[in-house]
């Protein structure tokens, strides 16, 4: 009994202190926030301070030249009196500037300084009465000039007011200037010089100068709260992904922004805000809404450093370089998109070397590389099987990529077809590099990822989704029904977990936060086939020697059912026609017994390479799948130079722009299409249509998409939002947003659900993924996960 209370005491104890340490790290944050807000009063203090004096000193430079340039008959009114007064004054000036620059000044200012501190110099009081001459002057006299000129030099030095209102009034060269003011106010000339020079440039110029920092100053204090409509439209503008979810489209919620805003679209304040600390957006984003919040945070001096489910401990590089970490669901040997497409994305970010790039790669043990990887290849050991990535790589892309290569635990679902992450992947990544994060079919990692969020570790995620999973999953058993839960889980993940995701085409399912871009090139050997048969039809060679061929994995989604189909109900139409198929699969006995039962002309072959040399002969591929998101074989086909026949659909959208690709949408077009490319020869590609399929334009999309190079280019976290009149509008990057907060709640739920077991075998989780395997640990060298994470919430 004993032993089994004493651990249940510590773990108290343990508990107890760490409540004790984040309550004290609370106090602690909001006595550094209040010490910031005391700064930056106090540096308010300094810059009006600042700005006075340059006045004076304007006003100074401007007698000097008045005194010696004026013309000859303002000359004969400048009294000697006034040039003697300004000599004198100049230097108690000069002192005072040496007092205000002194360290002492901001400890003072620091230790007195509050909201309700009043200044011995009032500096508003000699500008209204400078000010207010002008005003009258434009009236039609000087009437009352005299009354309000002694008020403001009473009001400017504090006079009249509580002994404890001044905090300078000690100081001897403040002492020394008010003396000398008050001996020249009482002069009977001093009327005489301000009628001398009342016409004058100078005169002109500070009075000019002094109404724009009066004007300036009650602008900055007129920035009105935001009033119940704002409020609401600010509401429903943060919560558009969460009312696309419940079937609210966007362009629903801007017009009900629209009709919020639009009593108050002539009273947007944007007065000119200091940038201080503030941090910058996007400067091409021009929405009067946010502008609007954004003028009143910083009219109020709001600093936004985050909400209840924000981690601000991120990664900041110290060595000059950023660091990129791609997360991938598939590894070589396995033919896959998600296997290759991020190994050539690691290889061509790396040779930029404008950033440190890792590409992590899940690890599967002996007996279930069996199932996965082709001809029974296995490895005993990550750094094997590195070797055989780098090999393959070197050999397509020609020079030596220079990237790290990691792995996490993997296990194979053998109903799923693809590599669950077990335990939680973001560990693998050093906090170290834990900067910018990639995430290869994010939906895919996150489906039951149990561990840290991925945007509290990393300062940036973009996801890039490759796989159509909607699609597959209709055609099982009750699909529909799994395909509804999968579409809200996806949403789920994505919106949790990634600040960005890119969609390769329309095919894939309508994601938050995404945009639609093919980020993906074509091996540069497919480019180097299409250039020698482009080389060898100039030379009056024959390039293509066979037929039609059809390639891919041979399971019933990859477009082998459409195939079937098309050839089955036009099979007169195409008498005659033979097509060529490679492909291997767990659903090669089925396809197979259905072609000899239906009688097609198709010739199966084993699988291969689409670069292997008895390949090029052929001068047309087919290619019905409609499941795809971007077919990967056929940006292949036209790389090589040959055409292709493929379904109108938004998976193909992309490759419409290219001559040789032909597409139809109805049986009757496939077989129009077909007799079409058999008869005729494919259009050599044009220099930029290679480049469109290479790996350096589909690394400079992805670049701008991701906004990457954004990212990279800067190092600081600001950009402009907007300029009105010459004057940047500012906001906080992380100003409150109820976007992040529902995230962060999807995000701590999911974490929770995910951490039952019941709940993951209930999902259809691999028993046991929650965590690595004892195999994983040795194979890996890791830690057993009771050692590495001690203690779990669930």
């Amino acid at each position: 009994m004993e032993a089994t209370s004493s651990p249940t005491r510590t773990n108290s104890n343990n508990t107890a202190f760490s409540l004790f340490s984040r309550g004290w790290k609370e106090v602690r944050d909001s006595a550094d926030a209040d010490l910031q807000l005391m700064r930056a009063r106090a540096n308010s203090f300094k810059n009006l301070a600042n700005s006075f004096d340059r006045e004076i000193e304007n006003f100074f430079n401007s007698t000097s030249i008045a005194s010696f340039s004026v013309p000859t008959p303002l000359k004969s009114s400048t009294s000697p009196k006034e040039i003697d007064f300004v000599k004198k004054l100049q230097p108690k000036f000069s002192e005072i500037r040496r007092v205000y620059s002194a360290p002492e000044i901001s400890k003072k200012v620091l230790e007195r300084w509050g909201p309700r501190a009043k200044s011995g110099i009032d500096l508003s009081a000699i500008k209204n009465a400078i000010v207010a001459e002008g005003e009258d002057e434009e009236r039609g006299g000087l009437v009352g000039f005299d009354r309000r000129r002694k008020l403001g030099f009473r009001e400017f030095w504090g006079e009249g007011k509580e002994e404890g209102g001044g905090q300078f009034g000690e100081w001897e060269p403040i002492l020394a200037l008010k003396r000398r003011l008050k001996e020249f106010e009482k002069k009977s000339e001093f009327g005489e010089i301000f009628g001398g020079f009342k016409n004058s440039e100078f005169v002109e110029k500070l009075k000019s100068s002094l109404k724009t920092i009066r004007k300036e100053s009650q602008e900055s204090k007129e920035v009105q709260p935001l009033d119940v409509t704002e409020l609401l439209a600010y509401l429903v503008r943060q919560s558009e992904p969460f009312l696309d979810q419940i079937g609210v489209r966007k362009d629903v919620c801007d017009k009900i922004v629209g009709g919020l805003c639009r009593k108050h679209k002539n009273q947007f304040l944007l007065p000119s805000l200091s940038s201080g600390k503030s941090t910058l957006l996007d400067e091409n984003a021009n929405d009067e809404l946010d502008l609007r919040i954004a003028s009143v945070l910083q009219s109020t001096g709001h600093c936004y450093d985050g909400g209840f489910w924000t981690d601000l401990s991120k990664h900041h590089p110290s060595d000059g370089k950023r660091h990129v970490a791609i997360v991938t669901t598939a590894s070589l040997p396995w033919m896959t998109g998600t296997a290759v497409n991020p190994l050539f994305r690691a290889a061509y970010l790396a040779k930029s070397e404008r950033q440190n790039v890792t590409l992590l790669v899940p690890w599967l043990c002996k007996s279930e590389q069996e199932l996965v990887y082709p001809n029974n290849l296995t490895f005993t050991s990550p750094e094997e099987q590195e070797n055989y990535i780098r090999n393959w790589l070197e050999e397509r892309v020609g020079f030596k990529a220079d990237f790290k290569i990691s792995f996490y635990p993997g296990k194979f679902s053998k109903e799923r077809r693809s590599i669950i992450p077990a335990g939680d992947t973001s560990q693998f990544v050093p906090s170290k590099d834990a900067d910018i994060a990639i995430l290869e079919e994010p939906e895919h990692l996150n489906w039951y990822h149990h561990g840290k969020r991925w945007t509290d570790k990393f300062n940036h995620v973009v996801g890039v989704v490759h796989t159509n999973y909607l699609e597959y999953i209709k055609r099982e058993k009750n699909g529909a029904l799994q395909a509804f839960l999968v579409k809200h889980i996806n949403n789920l993940v994505t919106r949790a977990y990634c600040h960005k995701v890119l969609r390769l085409s329309a095919a894939t399912q309508d994601l938050p936060k995404s945009v639609i871009c093919n980020v993906h090139g074509v091996n540069p050997k497919f480019l180097k086939i299409g250039e020698k048969v482009a080389a060898e039809r100039e030379l009056g060679q024959q390039a293509f020697s066979k037929g039609a061929y059809f390639l891919g994995k041979m399971v019933w989604a990859k477009g082998y059912k459409e195939l079937i189909d098309l050839l089955a109900k036009h099979k007169n139409e195409l008498d005659g026609f033979k097509l060529d198929v490679f492909g291997n699969g767990e659903d090669a006995n089925e396809v197979q017994n259905t072609v000899k039962r239906l009688d097609l002309n198709l010739n199966f072959l084993k699988g291969r390479d689409h670069a292997d040399d008895s390949l090029h002969g052929y001068k047309v591929f087919i290619n019905p799948s409609i499941s795809d998101v971007l077919c990967t074989a056929t940006a292949e086909a036209l790389a090589m130079g040959k055409f292709v026949v493929c379904a109108d659909h938004p998976s193909n959208e992309y490759f419409r722009s290219f001559p040789n690709c032909l597409t139809y949408k109805t049986s009757e077009d496939f077989v129009a299409r077909v007799k079409e490319a058999l008869a005729n020869e494919p259009q050599p590609l044009t220099p930029e249509q290679r480049y469109n399929l290479s790996w350096e334009a589909a690394t400079q999309r992805f670049m701008q998409y991701s906004e990457l190079d954004k990212i990279l280019d800067s190092e600081k976290d600001v950009v402009n939002l907007s300029k009105s009149n010459g004057k940047s509008i500012s906001k906080a990057v992380s100003m409150p947003n109820l976007s992040e907060m529902v995230d962060g709640g999807l995000a701590f739920a999911h974490y929770c659900l995910t951490g039952n077991e019941f709940l993951r075998l209930c999902t259809g989780a691999i028993p046991g993924t929650r965590d690595y395997d004892k195999q994983h640990c040795k194979d890996l060298h890791l830690l057993p996960p009771q050692v590495e994470n001690p203690i779990y919430g669930w």
